[in-house]
């Protein structure tokens, strides 16, 4: 089953951030984030996203938060934070940043 993406506006301006920035490791991150997110839309259990439930975070409607790996094995490894809803079939991206 594929879904729908939809972004919090926090993650909006964290994917536009690393659009528009010139650093070239941020190039190669934002290659990773699109590749994280076009398997979240394809599956969430996907086995590369390594997906978790993140007990620390809650959906503003008390939602289970999830996290997909973007990197591993690096320092300060970026995540893409998401829950479920608000409908079937759609995943709201809550954050995409370094693990906390």
């Amino acid at each position: 089953m594929a879904f729908e993406l939809i972004f919090q506006p926090e993650a909006k301006e964290q994917l536009r951030d690393l659009e528009f920035h010139p650093d070239r490791q941020d190039l190669v991150r934002l290659r990773k984030v699109r590749k994280c997110l076009g398997l979240l839309e394809e599956s969430p259990k996907h086995p590369s996203l390594r997906t978790h439930e993140f007990r620390s975070l809650q959906g503003l409607n008390g939602e289970k938060v999830w996290e997909a790996y973007v990197e591993n094995n690096v320092s300060a490894a970026w995540r893409v934070f998401w829950h479920y809803g608000p409908g079937k079939g759609v995943i709201t991206i809550i954050a995409i940043t370094q693990h906390p």
